[in-house]
């Protein structure tokens, strides 16, 4: 038990209000932080790996609720997260743990979400939220609680017209996600690099990878450097001349939040890559930002896809994998056989889909078939989440070997 698991059960919770911008409202008690939350509110279906989730980019400006009936179980740890900070707006479950029952854990999730100043919910039908959100699709909402709790909100009939107004008022000024970039506000302020920890070739690097991050997660470049890669990880705004000058092997595309119709310099930065034929692996956003390059549309998907559980389709192996996801956006492309890319078809030549997911048939992953270029929509650094994917960073460093190995052969 943590120190501060041992009082973690006679703590006692606030009202707290949960209100969509549909008018869609739940009453329940206050968890983590106290205050005002508000952002675009979908859901999680992952049974394990909140710690990951809470610390992914992607989730930026973003109120997780998760299907999971119990969270804390395994309290907080020092290994599992996935960056430097937890990035959601709020957090909503329905029965939090009374304390941390982990010989990893360090420490309470809830003291972790009040330290961080992380607004939440708890003790509300996480069960009925979800099947709303289904319905209606993901959208703003708000969790008020201690001093941003209206007055009437707690009134034994439910909460007040008025206090609900109060509500609907903060959450409808709120913007969508559709429309807003934010992978400034995640990236790495400066470049860094990750040193191979597996296999090297003569003291030397098996190959050096550019990363955009545009909210990477820890364990991406981790799964490159321990196939012998040294990793460039590198900011948002980073420029092509910047990223060639590293005389990179292949690039990679990170995953983020945001909007990807707004990512016109990371666009126009993989257009650069592609001309300069350098492989190129890109998942979640990245996946998104290469079918824009490609000249492909994106859309806002009705709730997204988000947990460690969703069955993909390989349409090349028939193989089916489970992977781990979050996105609210999809690639418009056209599923079956392959097309011209819409944008420069005479240079960038033809691109298939490559996976699909079961659920409902969203494009999961773009190959390029006259270019190295690759994608996937979700992620396979398995963090947290199934393994099923990995082996896409196998093929990343292969398509890489490919490609030098045909440099030296035209050179010679």
């Amino acid at each position: 038990m943590t120190e501060a698991g041992a009082n973690r059960g006679a703590r006692r919770r606030s009202t707290a209000l949960l209100v969509l911008e549909d008018g869609y409202v739940l009453r329940g008690r206050s968890y983590g932080a106290s205050g005002r939350a508000v952002g675009e509110i979908v859901f999680n279906t992952g049974m394990t790996g909140y710690q990951e989730t809470l610390t992914d980019p992607s989730y930026h400006h973003q109120i997780v609720v998760m299907t999971a009936p119990h969270i804390g179980n395994t309290g907080v740890n020092d290994e599992d997260p996935e960056s430097s900070r937890i990035w959601v707006a709020g957090y909503v479950v329905r029965d939090p743990a009374r304390r941390a029952s982990s010989w990893r854990a360090r420490r309470e999730l809830e003291d972790e979400l009040e330290r961080a100043g992380v607004v939440g919910l708890s003790e509300v039908d996480t069960r009925a939220l979800t099947r709303h959100l289904r319905e209606r699709g993901a959208m703003r909402g708000g969790i008020f609680s201690g001093p941003a709790l209206p007055v009437g909100a707690e009134d034994p009939g439910g909460p007040s017209p008025t206090a609900v107004d109060i509500c609907l008022d903060a959450v409808r000024s709120a913007p969508p996600m559709a429309g807003q970039a934010l992978t400034s506000q995640v990236t790495t302020p400066a470049g860094y690099v990750v040193e191979p920890t597996g296999p090297v070739a003569g003291g030397d690097p098996v190959a050096v990878v550019a990363a955009l991050d545009l909210g990477v997660k820890a364990r991406t470049p981790a799964q490159l450097a321990e196939r012998g890669a040294r990793v460039h990880v590198l900011p948002q705004s980073t420029t092509l001349t910047d990223l060639l000058a590293l005389r990179p092997d292949g690039v990679f595309l990170s995953n983020g939040p945001g909007d990807p119709a707004t990512a016109e310099h990371e666009v126009a930065l993989a257009r650069g890559v592609l001309e300069a034929g350098i492989p190129l692996f890109g998942i979640c956003l990245g996946h998104q930002i290469l079918g824009r390059a490609l000249g492909y549309g994106t859309y806002k998907l009705a709730y997204g896809h988000r947990g460690v559980n969703q069955p993909v389709l390989d349409r090349t192996t028939g193989r089916v994998e489970i992977t781990a996801h979050n996105h609210g956006f999809a690639v418009d492309a056209p599923v079956g056989a392959p097309s011209r890319a819409p944008f420069a078809p005479e240079r960038y030549g033809r691109v298939e889909v490559s996976h699909v997911c079961l659920n409902d048939g969203v494009v999961e992953g773009l190959r390029a078939l006259d270019l190295p270029a690759f994608s996937v929509q979700f992620h396979p650094e398995a963090a947290a989440g199934p393994h099923d994917g990995e082996h896409l960073f196998d093929r990343f460093m292969a398509l890489m070997r490919q490609h030098r190995c045909a440099d030296r052969q035209e050179g010679s």
